[in-house]
């Protein structure tokens, strides 16, 4: 049994909402030098020349790449090996939270009640934290901060089955469509097919965590990321809503079954600045 310190997990979390912030991946970064050649509008490609431009500033200053430092979202993957010592889990993310919004002067942006009085909490906490139990005796921790542009523009339909795979395109490229520039694109789509409406939306969430344009290991899944992608910057939106050939980068598609009466279909929208990090204890 591995015993992990809460005081670590906290000093773990803390780091990572600062580096989420501060330093777009390299994936994504390619993923733009790649969009940047060949989007065809001129326009287009001097958005994505600051959107570049802007990754770098913010590397180079340790400022936040969005203004909107985004909700908290936290998955943990706690091996079945692993015992928490010196406080409790949840407690210690939410703590690491609060430290890293505060130590890197990130804005906060999160409210208490949601329908009526919206105070700010003042120091982005709740997170949104995310738990599975996994084989080993390791702690991962993965911080996602989730600007709410992109996050408000989600959306889940339960289809009929015999919708099928039409379906399943047409109810993506129908949200990226009416979401326009509203979610900065260019995006990352997150699609979750499958399972229950609360599954297939999670789905959709984690897929965002994957290598920019890597592809779903199931050729069939993978065809159907290419099919939606293709039909997604056909729609012209462009970089950030001022028309193009590139409003995603990527699409990335989790499926699993579900039952014979349903076809949940969820998509988690990501901006251009996709954030996010990770550490294993």
């Amino acid at each position: 049994m591995k015993e992990i310190e809460a005081g670590a997990i906290t000093q773990a979390v803390a780091r990572l909402c600062q580096e989420a912030n501060f330093f777009l991946g390299e994936d994504v970064l390619s993923a733009l030098r790649q969009a940047h050649q060949a989007e065809q509008s001129p326009l287009g490609r001097e958005f994505l020349t600051q959107i570049i431009e802007n990754a770098r500033l913010a590397k180079e200053e340790k400022l936040p790449l969005c203004q909107d430092c985004g909700t908290a979202v936290v998955f943990l993957e706690i091996g079945q090996d692993v015992h928490i010592i010196g406080g409790d889990l949840e407690l210690a993310v939410e703590e690491g939270v609060r430290r890293g919004y505060y130590q890197g002067y990130l804005r906060k942006g999160i409210v208490s009640q949601p329908f009526s009085d919206r105070v700010n909490t003042l120091d982005n906490t709740p997170a949104v934290i995310h738990t599975e139990i996994v084989p080993g005796n390791n702690l991962k921790i993965t911080v996602l901060p989730k600007g709410g542009g992109a996050e408000n523009k989600s959306r889940l339909a339960m289809l009929l089955p015999n919708e099928g795979k039409r379906g399943v395109i047409e109810m993506v490229t129908r949200t990226v469509e009416e979401a326009g520039g509203d979610p900065c694109p260019p995006l990352i789509i997150g699609l979750g097919v499958g399972g229950t409406g609360e599954k297939a939306m999670l789905m959709a969430k984690k897929a965002l965590l994957r290598k920019v344009g890597e592809p779903n290991p199931d050729p069939e899944i993978a065809h159907l990321e290419k099919e939606v992608l293709i039909r997604v910057n056909a729609l012209g939106v462009g970089p950030l809503g001022f028309g193009g050939t590139v409003t995603a980068l990527a699409v990335h598609a989790e499926v699993m079954p579900t039952h014979i009466t349903s076809l949940p279909v969820a998509v988690n929208l990501q901006c251009h600045s996709a954030r996010h990090k990770e550490v294993t204890l």
